[in-house]
Order: structure tokens, then sequence, then C-alpha cells
């Protein structure tokens, strides 16, 4: 089969102060085929020599634009080609009018799903909802590969595809609610569609799994929290390190590790440290204790922002830095789990899990527990939270701490 090649070109305006338009040319068995996209430049934008939209400084009013239209259309070849390769190892026989509507397809009602998850993807960076936008592009990655890199319209989604789609999920050894959270995203997607007009509800997750599995909320005694803080870990710093972010995690009711990566050196004052919740915006107040300033001066101020040495440099990678030091950590606390005989696989979460446990051995209210934990949507404690003190969370957390 002849290969198939792609490239990016501009066709510029007659009037230099007008906009041209980007349009990708297909290149098979010799022959020519265009697709006009919706992407218009101006002319100095262009850089012929190298077929690419040139970028201006950051500080440019077009930046913004030219960066989002650049993205799109990286994202649009990469398509393309990996739906090519497939159609290539295939060797399937057809002339070039036939290879161009497998690769566009026509779309009707405008935005592809690819197109329009994407879209999405990149309002959620735009608003700041990184996790949120990582999540949809897992579910966008996951689904091109179930559909060979070959887009559809919405109209096209029926209950029989998304059962394939979940059979595909299963085959790869996924669980439930692994295969759920999928599930959940796309659907969220669907409705979106719906809501714009994209297509009439035909109901296609009516026969998928989109619920949740209890899991197994694994936690430690009080006794093996003590037994980890009396860990004469001096000599293995990162081990003395991971230890006590744990411990951090535990003393702060159970606070997750993106919220204490983010823990801003101003969020703490007049013996309150308050933070938002990353994951559900919600504004938590904590008390601050002996125990937890004990961690702080424990460790040198860095000269971030940032409260704790989890965040070191402040140069874009911030995120990264995050999710590296949590894989770190994550796996270092399987050996202390080892050094105090523990026969869970002891993780960041475990700490969160235990507060909650610990505090409710204690006959602290669950009401108190739930807004200690920060929880706002889960239906079991909702009808509690709005009459909640912080006071009486701060006197739970001292009378959990209180033994330490």
């Amino acid at each position: 089969m002849n290969r198939i090649s792609f490239k990016l070109k501009f066709r510029p305006s007659v009037n230099p102060n007008k906009e041209g338009s980007l349009f990708i040319q297909m290149i098979y068995q010799r022959k020519v085929r265009r697709i006009k996209t919706d992407y218009l430049i101006f002319n100095n934008e262009w850089d012929d020599n190298a077929d690419s939209v040139i970028l201006p400084s950051s500080v440019s009013p077009r930046y913004t634009h030219l960066n989002y239209l650049k993205t799109n259309i990286e994202w649009e070849l990469l398509r393309l080609k990996k739906v090519a390769a497939e159609l290539e190892k295939s060797n399937m026989q057809c002339n070039v009018d036939e290879m161009f509507c497998m690769l566009f397809p026509t779309i009707p009602n405008g935005l592809s799903v690819f197109a329009f998850i994407h879209s999405l993807v990149q309002h959620k960076k735009k608003l700041g909802k990184i996790r949120s936008s990582e999540t949809y592009q897992a579910t966008l990655n996951s689904f091109m590969i179930f559909r060979e890199g070959r887009d559809m319209s919405f109209e096209m989604i029926d209950s029989e595809l998304m059962e394939l789609y979940e059979a595909a999920l299963r085959s790869r050894g996924l669980s439930r609610n692994t295969t759920s959270f999928y599930m959940r995203i796309l659907r969220t997607v669907y409705k979106k569609a719906v809501e714009k007009g994209m297509t009439q509800d035909r109901h296609p997750f009516k026969h998928v799994y989109c619920g949740m599995d209890k899991t197994i909320k694994r936690n430690i005694s009080f006794k093996a929290i003590k037994q980890m803080k009396n860990l004469d870990l001096s000599k293995n710093k990162v081990l003395d390190f991971a230890r006590d972010m744990f411990l951090f995690s535990f003393y702060t009711r159970g606070m997750s590790f993106v919220d204490m990566a983010y823990l801003k050196k101003t969020d703490l004052r007049n013996g309150i440290l308050v933070y938002r919740r990353k994951k559900t915006g919600q504004l938590l107040s904590i008390e601050w204790t002996r125990q937890m300033q004990e961690i702080i001066d424990k460790y040198k101020s860095n000269a971030t922002q940032y409260l704790l040495s989890i965040i070191l440099r402040e140069d874009g990678s911030e995120r990264s830095q995050y999710l590296n030091q949590s894989m770190k950590i994550n796996r270092r606390l399987k050996e202390i789990a080892s050094l105090i005989k523990l026969n869970i696989p002891l993780s960041l979460y475990v700490a969160r899990h235990s507060w909650a446990t610990i505090a409710r051995g204690k006959d602290i209210p669950i009401s108190v527990i739930s807004e200690g934990l920060g929880h706002d949507s889960e239906m079991t404690t909702q009808i509690y939270l709005d009459s909640i003190k912080s006071s009486e969370v701060d006197k739970a957390n001292r009378k959990i701490l209180s033994g330490l």
C-alpha cells in the first residue's frame, strides 16, 4: 500500500491586512487532496519554510489564540497520522478519493466526537482545572485507541457501540471501576453534546456500567501511627521525608497530597491554616498544632511561595514536581510499612482513611468527621455539613492528636 503523507499549508489573503486560511494537504498515490480548516492567521504569522504557525511573544495579544490554534492543528495532524498508519498496516486497496473519505469523514452538526472532547480538554486547561483536563484527555486517548483513530459524529454513538467499548476495556484487564471511569466521562461529554444540539439523546449508556463498586478503604491503627512516628529514620533522609509527609497528612485531618503540595506560606496565619481543596473547591480551615509545626521546623524553608518542601522550583514544572514526589513517597511508604510490619500497601491516601477511622473509634460524630475531611458532595454526609462549625472540627483534631 502507498504511504499517506500530510502537510499543513497556508493560503494567504490577497489583502495583507486580512487573515488567510490554513488547510491540510493529503498526498496519496501521488495525488493531492486538500481539507479546509476553520483556522485563520495573518500572513506574517506563517513560516513557509517550516510549514507551521509562528508563535509570538507570550505577552502578545495574539499569543493565546495562536497557541490554541497551533495545539489543535498538531493534535489533528497526529490523529491523521495514527489513522493512516493503521490503514497502511491493513494493506487496504483503495483510490485517493476513498482514502480521503476514510480520513476525513463528513461529520454533521459541526464538531466531531474527538474534536469536541479535545475542545473540552483545552477549555478545562484555560479554567485552571488541570486534573480534570487530564482525566478528559485520558478518556479521549482510550476512546481513540478503541476507534483505531477513526473519528465519528455523536449521531453514530449508540448503545451497541458503548457495549463494544466497555467489552474492549474489560478485555485489557481493567476493573469495573476503571471502565466505569471512562464511561462516566464519556457520558458527561455526550450530555454536553446533547445540550448543544449536536445530537438527540439516544441513551447509549443504558446497558453499560457507570456506577462505582465499593473498594476496600485501607487504614492503619493509632498504634501503627505512633510506631511510624517513633521510627528513627535520621540516617535515611528519603524515608524520613516520606514518613513526615504521611504524618502531616494525618495531622491535617487527612489532607490530600495535592493540597499539601500547593499549600502556601500565606495560608498559615494567626494559628489557622486555610486552604481550598483542589478536588472540590471547598474552603477548609485547620487549627495549627504542635505536631504540624515540628515538621515545618524540621525542613529548611525553601525559596518558593509553598509551605512544604514538595515543590522546590517555580518554573512551570510545579505539577510535574508534585506528581514525581507523590510517586516517590508512596514507593517509600511501602518500605516504612515493612519496618513496622504492616501487612497493607501503605500510601499517602491511607493517612486520610486512618484519620477518619480513628476519629470514629473515639466516638467523634460522623458529621464532624465529614466536615473535617471536606466531604461536600457525599449524600451520606451532606445533611450535616451546613451545621458544623470549624471549632468543633478543631476540637476533634486536638482529641485525636493528644496522644502523640
